[in-house]
């Protein structure tokens, strides 16, 4: 066992590789599967990094996450263990961020798991990376834990989302952190830090003689102990019903689905995919061809003008109409796609730049009439921070049009026309162009 690197030194649990699972490889994914096809909730196993120089096992490979995946589909649920880019170094943390992201989307796209229950479990290194889903707790995600993470970012690196910041955000999300009592100095302190600001929000499981690494390092009692825990934990929340009573503070989903109207129940708008390009834009018309069904609303009465009932000497109309060339159709109706569009406009104009990040995909990508194009929520923050701060948050909604998950809407922002594009997916943007 000595001679091994210690990557390679064996898993403290005696969990049997192949007894009662399966082993799937899905690009850079291993999805460990438990016996039978039953659908099932999962468990995003999150590798720490920078690796050794002389690295030449991946991560998934590495016996101490084969075995919590293995004790994890044999407790009857899927485990994915994801190979990412932090294990090249941490000048890599923006594209590692990318990369858990994409497993995610794989991860709850497989018929086998359930895409509403959902654990992300992160280790080492990997604790850069959790600050992103603590602060955007998409609705799917059911627990968060981390095992002997890095929470500080080294000087040099660009930091992303700080989980000491953010932890505690939401209340109802769950949070797990395993700690080690000789731990090293540089990240016991953000450790110490991070728990002083979770508070009550924060579980903590303590193992005092365990060192980085105890789960593959220290073959003693303690960490069996507090392996097994962990796993009990990280079961417990993914199998609980969100909409239930329980001391478990797992949320309902707190964006509601959209609900059709009689003419969208004959024809159904196509849910546009990442590869999918976006819905014309021009006149805020869909393509006649697509013959999608849309609907469309003209500008709502600002909130701060809602103290009272709008009135108007013209009725109201509602109604719904398959696209084509001619101006469309008015209606009240509201998708959850426009909900959380509305959320980021009203974040927008109250200035606060926080709560208006916490609206898009950690990994959101916008692309701006003239050319540049971010990613991330890092990104967005240093391109709206100086607006923000000079408070030039004045947007006007003149139109709206909803088209499956794409909310295009026509607005004057800051006195400029505007026509933007926004796709929103589980209940966050993930993409944005402006048109112009």
């Amino acid at each position: 066992m000595t001679d091994l690197p210690p990557y390679l030194q064996p898993f403290v649990l005696d969990v049997e590789q192949g007894a009662e699972h399966r082993v799937d490889r899905v690009g850079e994914l291993d999805f460990h599967r438990p016996a039978g096809t039953a659908r099932t909730g999962a468990i995003l196993l999150v590798h720490g990094g920078p690796g050794p120089a002389d690295l030449e096992v991946p991560p998934r490979d590495w016996p101490v996450y084969q075995g919590y995946a293995a004790a994890i589909a044999q407790r009857g649920q899927v485990a994915v263990v994801v190979d990412h880019s932090l294990i090249r170094g941490l000048d890599q943390l923006a594209t590692a961020a990318d990369d858990v992201e994409a497993a995610v989307g794989v991860l709850r796209a497989d018929p086998q798991v359930d895409p509403e229950r959902v654990v992300l479990w992160f280790f080492s290194g990997a604790g850069l990376l959790a600050g992103e889903w603590l602060d955007s707790r998409p609705d799917w995600l059911r627990a968060v834990a981390l095992t002997y993470p890095l929470l500080a970012t080294p000087p040099g690196v660009d930091e992303l989302v700080s989980a000491a910041e953010v932890i505690g955000k939401h209340k109802d999300l769950p949070v797990l952190l395993t700690r080690v009592g000789r731990e090293r100095e540089e990240l016991a302190r953000p450790v110490a830090e991070f728990v002083s600001a979770g508070g009550a929000a924060l579980d903590i499981i303590d193992v005092p003689k365990g060192q980085h690494g105890f789960d593959m390092l220290d073959h003693s009692e303690e960490s069996r102990a507090a392996v097994t825990k962990a796993l009990d934990w990280a079961i417990a929340h993914l199998g609980e019903d969100p909409t239930a009573p329980t001391q478990l503070p797992i949320p309902a989903a707190t964006i509601p689905a959209p609900q059709p109207t009689k003419a969208a129940a004959a024809v159904a708008a196509p849910r546009a995919s990442a590869n999918q390009a976006a819905p014309a834009a021009t006149g805020l018309v869909a393509p006649p061809a697509a013959r999608v069904e849309v609907r469309a609303e003209k500008a709502a009465v600002p909130a701060s003008q809602q103290s009272a009932p709008a009135t108007s000497s013209t009725p109201a109309t509602t109604t719904s109409a398959t696209a084509t060339a001619s101006a469309p159709a008015v209606v009240q109706e509201e998708t959850a796609a426009s909900r959380v569009v509305a959320r980021e406009h009203a974040a927008f104009e109250a200035h606060d730049l926080e709560a208006f990040l916490a609206m898009y995909s950690p990994t959101a990508l916008l692309q701006f009439a003239d050319g540049p194009v971010m990613r991330g929520r890092r990104s967005l923050r240093e391109h709206y921070r100086p607006q923000f701060e000079a408070g030039e948050c004045k947007r006007e909604l003149v139109q709206r049009m909803l088209v499956g998950d794409w909310v295009i809407e026509q607005t004057i922002t800051n006195q400029t026309p505007t026509v933007a594009l926004y796709q929103v997916q589980d209940g966050l943007i993930t993409e944005v162009r402006f048109i112009s």
